[in-house]
């Protein structure tokens, strides 16, 4: 079993002065924060401008573009009944958009080229019967760069799945939401309108120490792009199942395929990228998953690690300042640097399949070696023993054949190619011969081998 103590009382410290120096620096009215490790909330916190009247895990805040994630699980579960394909053009299920041609993955990875925001007025701003159709949304022109031509963020694209949610469910979005997400996962205290005890939204003057409040509205259609209001208590739920995913939601399988980059990163930004309603970021060597939010009073960000099983949520009610975004990063860095996760036990496979034993060890490329691995959930791995190269990790088909599941070789095929007698003759992999020794001249190797053999310098 794992450890699952609490955090040593110079990290809770560490997570505090961060937590702060953030709500001082920032110059917000509030801020909380919460930490979880092991999928059990290990510590939080909060800070107020008001003493005594702290914001706790079950205080509200509006959550804006983390809404995002919510929408893309539930189109991520329509793909999985069935009901759509992922490379499903928008008009097949929604018609008479004048986007039809985007499909749902472009709108999912934002990279439809869709324009950022709608129309003026602000939306944020504006209550949503401004917009009634999705024509109000969208705007006459909708589209500020060719489709499919790399990563363009956009709240009308998430207005759209929004919709096609209700379109392809027959019910509100919101309704959806509660019944498919919020109820199985827990979340009570997640909700498209705020629900006592919650957080009003304010502005700090940038230049003195005073306040003003923003509106809260309801945003109408754009409301599954980020109506939401959340708890860190509840978010940190929500984190642990994109980590690990629940069949009672989402099969683990569809929340891995969300985490994985949609586009390349965009320009100037070589440190992020978007998954399939995630953000992706990097952070030294660590990798970070979750996203951000803000609407005007508020600002949010979830992180969470999988490597390190650490999620963290920030919170705070000010429409600029704390860089909650950073400070979620650094709580997690600060959890998963000073008290690293403890593995679990190496323990042997529980049976052994002799077939897939003789194929472990090295494999050559032509001259360049590699070892394959035998996994302990039954996959393969191939990795070069020498520099860096291209690894992979396979997972077994039925008809006996591989599948890569990363990198270069993602989606490529694996194959034991046997010789008469039914002994490995090589693999193949995606059309490359990986054989037992170098330029193996017993083996089928494409062009063959020159019959001269290996040579030394005096020929």
């Amino acid at each position: 079993m794992t450890s699952s103590e609490a955090l040593l009382p110079s990290t809770r410290r560490a997570l505090l002065h961060r937590v702060a120096t953030a709500q001082s620096e920032g110059r917000t009215p509030s801020l909380v924060a919460a930490v979880q490790r092991e999928g059990k909330i290990a510590w939080s916190s909060a800070r107020s401008c008001v003493d005594g009247h702290e914001p706790d895990g079950d205080t509200q805040f509006r959550i804006g573009s983390i809404t995002k994630t919510f929408t893309a699980v539930l189109v991520m579960r329509l793909r999985d009944e069935g009901l759509l394909d992922l490379d499903d053009p928008l008009e097949k299920h929604l018609p008479g958009t004048d986007v039809g041609h985007l499909t749902v993955f472009q709108l999912l990875g934002h990279n439809g080229g869709l324009a950022a925001e709608t129309p003026a007025p602000w939306w944020e701003r504006t209550q949503g019967s401004t917009r009634p159709e999705l024509a109000d949304v969208l705007g006459e022109r909708p589209l500020v760069h060719p489709a499919g031509h790399g990563h363009h963020y956009s709240n009308p694209g998430y207005t759209l799945l929004g919709s096609l949610v209700e379109r392809l469910r027959g019910d509100a979005w919101a309704k959806v939401l509660r019944r498919e997400i919020l109820e199985p996962l827990g979340m009570d205290r997640t909700t498209p309108e705020a629900h006592a005890p919650h957080a009003g939204g304010w502005a700090v003057h940038p230049w003195a120490d005073v306040m003003l409040p923003e509106p809260a509205e309801d945003l109408g259609l754009m409301a599954p792009a980020g109506q939401l209001w959340s708890t860190t208590t509840d978010l940190l739920r929500f984190a642990a199942f994109l980590a690990e995913g629940d069949k009672r939601v989402l099969r683990t399988s569809s929340v891995v395929e969300m985490r994985a980059p949609a586009a390349p990163p965009e320009a100037g930004d070589w440190a992020g990228t978007y998954g399939l309603g995630l953000q992706i970021v990097r952070r030294g060597s660590r990798t970070l998953l979750g996203h951000s939010g803000s609407l005007p009073g508020f600002l949010a960000t979830l992180w969470f690690s999988v490597e390190d099983d650490v999620a963290a949520v920030v919170l705070s009610n000010a429409t600029s300042g704390p860089l909650v975004g950073a400070v979620a990063a650094e709580l997690v860095q600060i959890v998963a640097d000073a008290e690293p996760r403890i593995p679990e036990p190496w323990r042997p496979l529980p049976e052994v399949d002799d077939e897939l034993l003789a194929l472990t060890g090295p494999w050559y490329w032509g001259t360049q070696v590699h070892a394959l691995k035998l996994l302990t959930d039954g996959g393969l791995e191939l990795q070069p023993l020498r520099g860096a190269g291209r690894a992979a990790r396979f997972r077994a088909r039925p008809d006996g054949t591989w599948t890569g599941l990363n990198g270069y070789y993602a989606g490529e095929t694996l194959k034991v190619v046997r010789a008469g007698d039914g002994t490995v003759d090589h693999l193949d992999l995606g059309s490359f011969v990986f054989t037992r020794e170098p330029y193996d001249r017993s083996a089928a190797i494409p062009g063959g081998v020159d019959e001269g053999g290996w040579r030394g310098l005096a020929l």
